[in-house]
């Protein structure tokens, strides 16, 4: 591996079905060298502990681990985020989603995440606009964790809090001292019996309760219908990532709760993807 250590990591990529080995071997090798990953090719020499390692990481990507699982970060919008098996990895659909809130957000403006995981929608919401405060809301303290530290490294810890509290529990509307301006969420939305199709770099690797949208993949919406409004300003906006196919299904639900339907937003697969409500 002395001679050739770039290509040799390429093959063993390429060899494993990894589809992009040439880039996942430049970022493996800047990675543990902490070298700019465009000089990995120039690499002649490595030491022991760094073989290791980087055989280690190779072992654990062949074996299906997302690459910024292993490497405990991803970029999302504009930004970099830490993330590890406790949150969601940050998905480029979801963009849409946080440009979709920050046309709807004016300076001032309070912002809750439902379900907030590493932060990357929140934080980058919060980071685009002037003035505004967010909160974000897991029922898990290990994703909370990540995202308070993504919040210090985007210099946003004075800007947002964030509240560990499962949606089903009572005095979920208690946590809120005033009314928020915009809701944002990507809640589960997979249906139970197809969690297991998934590929095995979400299903392995991505946390269940982050997926798991129950019987029909819609149950998270309509708990979220249930409990929001009272917490949204008149006039508000709730905006919603949906799966494919389900962005009627939501339409209808958050109509039955008084919410009016304002626009649904298409990913660049032409799928609907985002639904933006507002609070009447």
């Amino acid at each position: 591996m002395q001679n050739n250590i770039y290509e040799d990591i390429i093959k063993k990529m390429a060899d494993g079905g990894i589809q992009s080995p040439r880039l996942e071997a430049r970022l493996l090798i800047g990675f543990v060298l902490k070298i700019d990953p465009n000089d990995a090719p120039l690499i002649k020499s490595i030491s022991i502990k760094e073989k290791e390692e980087l055989d280690d990481f190779i072992n654990k990507r062949l074996c299906g681990m997302p690459l910024d699982k292993i490497l405990g970060q991803k970029s999302f919008y504009k930004y970099d985020f830490k993330v590890s098996e406790n949150v969601l990895s940050p998905r480029p659909d979801t963009e849409i989603l946080v440009e979709e809130a920050i046309k709807k957000t004016k300076a001032e403006d309070t912002i809750l995440e439902l379900g907030v995981g590493s932060g990357c929608v929140l934080l980058s919401i919060l980071k685009e606009t002037r003035g505004t405060q967010g909160i974000g809301i897991d029922v898990s303290i290990e994703a909370l964790k990540i995202a308070k530290e993504n919040a210090k490294s985007l210099e946003l810890e004075q800007r947002c809090r964030f509240i560990e509290k499962n949606w089903n529990d009572d005095g979920f509307n208690d946590c809120f001292d005033k009314k928020v301006d915009i809701i944002v969420s990507n809640p589960p939305y997979i249906k139970t019996e197809e969690i297991k199709t998934l590929d095995r770099e979400v299903r392995l690797y991505d946390p269940l309760i982050a997926l798991d949208g129950g019987e029909d993949g819609l149950d998270c919406y309509r708990k979220i219908a249930k409990i929001c409004q009272p917490i949204v300003q008149k006039e508000g906006y709730i905006l919603l990532e949906v799966g494919a196919g389900q962005a009627q299904d939501v339409e209808k639900i958050f109509l039955r709760q008084g919410w009016a339907h304002e626009q649904t937003v298409k990913d660049l697969a032409g799928i609907k993807r985002v639904v933006i409500l507002k609070n009447k």
